[in-house]
């Protein structure tokens, strides 16, 4: 376990959005943290806000699970359009 001291120093470099006041801009400043993807927040505060959860949390386990990706965010796009596909399709 690592200690606060320690997480804080971590952190201290990172540039997040701080006007964050409701759960799906901080889900989405989440997925971007998660992807490796700080430039595109934007994006995936507008994708938490309008796509179900459950297909969000199914293509970001999908894209852990890769690990041969060199670009986890392109893999959890495509991961996304096609569970998108799936649950339209149903």
């Amino acid at each position: 376990m690592k200690s606060i001291a320690k997480v804080l120093e971590e952190t201290k470099g990172i540039k997040r959005p701080t006007n964050l006041s409701t759960e799906f801009q901080h889900y989405g400043v989440f997925l971007a943290d998660t992807l490796g993807d700080p430039k595109h927040y934007s994006l995936y505060i507008k994708l938490a806000k309008n796509y179900p959860r459950n297909l969000l949390e199914e293509a970001l386990s999908y894209t852990k699970g890769y690990l041969t990706a060199k670009n986890k965010a392109r893999v959890f796009m495509w991961r996304l359009s096609q569970l998108k596909k799936e649950h339209l399709s149903q």
